[in-house]
């Protein structure tokens, strides 16, 4: 009778790490740490990277693990970014948000939209056989990275720039219905991944890597959701050319 290769809990491991720094990040959100709630959420993208590297690497592949990341995911790239919104809606609404969702402030509601459209993202990828080498919809990550980008920023010397938006309620929930909305979109999104024999498909990533170096050098901290900005552009782009062609 053979042991168990206890190699092979290594993916499911950095799987629950990412969903304990989700956790994490939600308890550092609520009580007023929306900057360490940010870097929680950056951790824990590498946590989900590491956790999809190792299960291939190890060979280790098995339904629970494929619902466990699911799971792991909608709380690190779901429900926390949405609570990071929730904050920055109060904050944007100031006085009138002073009793908070149970005193009334039903726009309140609104950031959990991230949540719930995530959700439904992360269902349909798993039901989903044609999302194996490039993403339809925004990637939960992705967005999450969007959203952490923006709390960069405005602890950045770019805060100025940054608080322009948050400071604005209509602009904060147009951000939330549009990233809600591009999560379950039809629009093809290329991945970050680059696999064996698909090099030559790779023009969208080199291009990505050469508009970010200049963008990181130069925004520094506040470059985040400036990258993430350019890569929706960038897949939302090719979208409608491919479209325009067929």
């Amino acid at each position: 009778m053979s042991l168990p290769n206890p190699l092979k809990h290594i993916p499911n491991t950095l799987t629950l790490a990412n969903l304990l720094l989700g956790c994490l990040s939600i308890v550092s959100a609520f009580e007023g740490s929306l900057l360490l709630a940010a870097y929680l959420i950056i951790i824990a993208t590498v946590f989900d990277f590491l956790d999809g590297f190792s299960a291939r690497l190890l060979k280790a592949y098995s339904p629970m693990g494929k619902e466990l990341d699911s799971l792991s995911d909608l709380v690190s790239f779901g429900v926390a970014p949405s609570v990071i919104v929730f904050h920055l809606l109060i904050d944007a609404l100031g006085d009138s948000a002073a009793g908070g969702f149970t005193g009334g402030q039903a726009l309140l509601v609104i950031p959990f939209l991230i949540a719930l459209f995530s959700a439904l993202r992360l269902a349909k990828f798993n039901i989903d056989t044609r999302q194996t080498t490039s993403f339809i919809g925004l990637p939960t990550p992705a967005n999450a990275l969007f959203i952490v980008g923006i709390v960069l920023g405005l602890n950045s010397s770019r805060s100025d720039w940054f608080g322009y938006f948050t400071n604005s309620p209509v602009a904060i929930i147009v951000m939330v219905l549009v990233l809600s909305a591009l999560l379950v979109s039809p629009i093809p999104m290329f991945s970050l991944k680059i696999k064996r024999g698909y090099y030559k498909d790779t023009w969208r990533q080199q291009v990505l890597f050469f508009v970010s170096v200049p963008t990181i050098i130069f925004f520094r901290q506040a470059s985040l959701s400036i990258v993430m900005l350019i890569y929706i552009l960038l897949s939302v782009l090719t979208w409608r050319k491919t479209s325009a062609e067929s």
